[in-house]
């Protein structure tokens, strides 16, 4: 995609390694370690705040050490940390502006992320599959619109609110408005000069809802400029008057929004929002592409056609429906990341691509250990350097 000459220099400069400096920090010791790189032959390796969901702390500062620890310097910023880091009223439900995990907009839930390979109890209307010798389930969902396990996920487990718990609700929700409303950008570019400092780059972040009054879209953009964002990204919308009014936003304030695809990523899924707006950006998930059957096109197809109107993507390791549309670690799936990842060096597309941890944590590991396997993985892909793990099987 096309970036302004500003936001282009902060993707080209973006972290080199630099010498230890003493730093006091709870969180970083008295001297601030060497920071990090993972711009790679001209790409720029970043993660999201999701994949350290499983972290204890979800704060922004401990957020900001798993990336150093991780050896990342580019991040796309969910709506928690960065909110409960300005000092955003809390829903009291573990899920408010401090959770990680990011409500603000997440998307579909755990339903569209299966990940063990035995199969258990077949489901009605689901088969069995198998891949790489281990039996498996196929939803009865595969290939029928939505793609695999493309539930929404809300309310599960959850019963009808009590008229007192929606009240509530209600309440927190306009105590939330009117803090967006109101608030300082100041806390938003201290947010953003502690992960300066400490090397990693704030390429977008994510809480749009097309839902917000015209108020909180000025917050919300108000917010990503005060980050050094150029886009905020969202889940993809189907209304037209919500993806016009959103993309016109974007183009008045010249910062991008752009859409996250699960499983119905397509190559005809951007149609309507990029016809409606140039504002209208791409944050495809090429994984899910890939779980949803690389309808129309593959990954790089997608890419060579689309390249300017994609703002970031993200890369996990899925099987395809036909194999149970598996989550699993990098190089043991049939996401094609080390082509796609060549495709950008090679055509030198400034396009972040986004690591999003999304497979079982082996026993003995945690999230920033595999976050970092997982930025190993795209360095042998672009290096050239030979790896075990990339041959894949059907």
């Amino acid at each position: 995609m096309s970036y302004t000459r500003r936001a282009f220099g902060k993707l080209a400069l973006a972290s080199p390694a630099a010498a230890v400096l003493g730093r006091e920090s709870i969180f970083f010791g008295a001297f601030a370690p060497a920071k990090p790189n993972s711009l790679i032959d001209g790409v720029q390796i970043g993660t999201i705040t999701y994949s350290y969901r499983s972290m204890t702390d979800q704060s922004a500062e401990a957020t900001l050490k798993y990336l150093v620890d991780s050896g990342i310097s580019a991040i796309e910023l969910m709506g928690g940390p960065v909110e409960s880091f300005a000092g955003a009223p809390s829903s009291g439900r573990g899920g408010g502006p401090g959770d990680g995990r990011g409500r603000g907009g997440r998307g579909p839930a755990a339903t569209e992320r299966p990940q063990g390979a035995e199969a258990g109890p077949i489901p009605d209307g689901a088969q069995k599959g198998s891949w790489n010798g281990h039996e498996c389930v196929i939803p009865a969902a595969a290939g029928a619109g939505g793609g695999v396990g493309g539930g929404s996920g809300r309310g599960r487990g959850r019963g009808e609110m009590t008229p007192e718990q929606q009240a509530a609700q209600q309440d927190q929700a306009k105590k939330l408005r009117d803090w967006r409303t109101s608030v300082s950008m100041d806390a938003f570019k201290k947010l953003r000069k502690m992960y300066d400092d400490a090397g990693v780059m704030i390429y977008a972040w994510k809480q749009l809802s097309p839902n917000m009054s015209d108020e909180e879209f000025e917050y919300i953009f108000n917010v990503a400029e005060a980050l050094g964002c150029t886009h905020t990204t969202l889940e993809l919308p189907t209304d037209s008057a919500q993806l016009k009014r959103i993309g016109d936003f974007a183009m008045k304030r010249k910062i991008y929004a752009a859409y996250h695809t699960h499983t119905q990523g397509s190559m005809t899924a951007f149609d309507q929002a990029f016809a409606l707006s140039r504002g209208n950006m791409a944050n495809v998930d090429f994984g899910h592409y890939v779980a949803a059957g690389n309808i129309g096109g593959s990954p790089m197809q997608f890419l060579q056609k689309y390249h300017d109107r994609i703002a970031s993507f993200h890369l996990k390791d899925r099987t395809t429906a036909e194999h149970c549309a598996l989550n699993l670690p990098w190089g043991t799936g049939e996401t094609p990341i080390k082509e796609i990842l060549q495709l950008v060096k090679k055509n030198k597309w400034k396009i972040p691509a986004t690591i999003e941890l999304e497979y079982d944590i082996p026993e003995g590991s945690d999230a920033v250990k595999e976050v970092r396997n997982c930025l190993e993985y795209c360095r042998r892909a672009l290096t050239g350097k030979s790896t075990t793990t990339e041959s894949r099987q059907a």
